[in-house]
């Protein structure tokens, strides 16, 4: 599994046979096996999560077997961009090609405390989460009710989601919420947890990440979560470790900041746990 970090929330997850683009918006997008069903996911509407040119990607991708599909938690996308499938929370959804053969992909979409929903996705026997908006939006001079509704909403979403062993996660770091950042993430790898999780929606804050690190409320999970300090930095993921499960992060980035291209190539390796 190579995994790609394009800007802010988007990610490209290139499997076997399967293409996964999340929250496209801006950004490189790395060329895309020609044999590959690539799935374009759009967790809601927000500028910084979504763009109509998702759709211009349908004409570079063959319309044979396998093909281009988009999917999206906002049924205001159906209205205006004639797509599909879209769903809302607590659905489900399987692909399968123009053939009639089923792909190794099922989605299930949960509600955001913003707009939209968060993806649980399991494809070729691995299981990704990307969060979309689903984070605890507190915020410091925000009523006390509000803070503490808004943290009640979130933790019964990831109530919903715990009990699924994830293989690799995309979760919220949001410096905007000040002192607060940290709440979401932590949140989630008390309630959730992930062998893998990058961390996302940090507005061009890569030291974000070293912040979370240095709190003690994470000093357990720091072998878990993956920082950037560039765009366009793709990584490889595997699971092979004999009976145990086992877990290396190549770091393939090759490019100058901000352009995904060019420059020094440099490699980075993370063992077993």
């Amino acid at each position: 599994m190579k995994i790609t970090y394009i800007h802010h929330s988007s990610f490209l997850v290139e499997m076997e046979q399967i293409a996964l683009l999340f929250d496209y918006f801006e950004g490189e997008i790395p060329e895309i096996r020609q044999d590959q069903l690539l799935i374009v996911f759009a967790s809601h509407r927000h500028g910084d999560h979504f763009s109509p040119g998702i759709f211009d990607l349908a004409e570079n991708h063959p319309k044979s077997g396998l093909s281009f599909r988009t999917i999206s938690g906002e049924k205001e996308f159906r209205r205006n961009f004639c797509v599909g499938p879209v769903f809302g929370p607590g659905e489900e959804f399987s692909f399968q090609k123009e053939t009639g053969e089923k792909v190794p992909v099922t989605v299930k979409a949960f509600k955001s405390t913003d707009e939209g929903v968060a993806f649980l996705i399991e494809a070729e026997g691995k299981v990704l989460y990307h969060a979309g908006d689903l984070n605890n939006w507190v915020w410091e001079g925000e009523p006390e009710e509000y803070n503490f509704r808004m943290s009640e909403a979130f933790h019964s979403e990831l109530l919903k989601i715990a009990g699924n062993h994830i293989d690799v996660a995309f979760m919220l770091l949001d410096p905007r919420q000040g002192k607060d950042f940290y709440l979401g993430m932590d949140d989630f790898m008390h309630m959730v947890g992930a062998d893998i999780v990058f961390p996302m929606h940090f507005w061009g804050d890569f030291g974000v990440t070293e912040r979370f690190k240095t709190l003690p409320v994470q000093l357990t999970m720091q072998k878990r979560l993956w920082k950037f300090v560039v765009r366009g930095k793709a990584f490889s993921y595997s699971i092979n470790c004999g009976k145990e499960r086992k877990k290396q992060l190549y770091d393939t980035y090759q490019g100058k900041p901000g352009t995904g291209s060019g420059g020094k190539d440099r490699q980075q390796s993370r063992s077993c746990d």
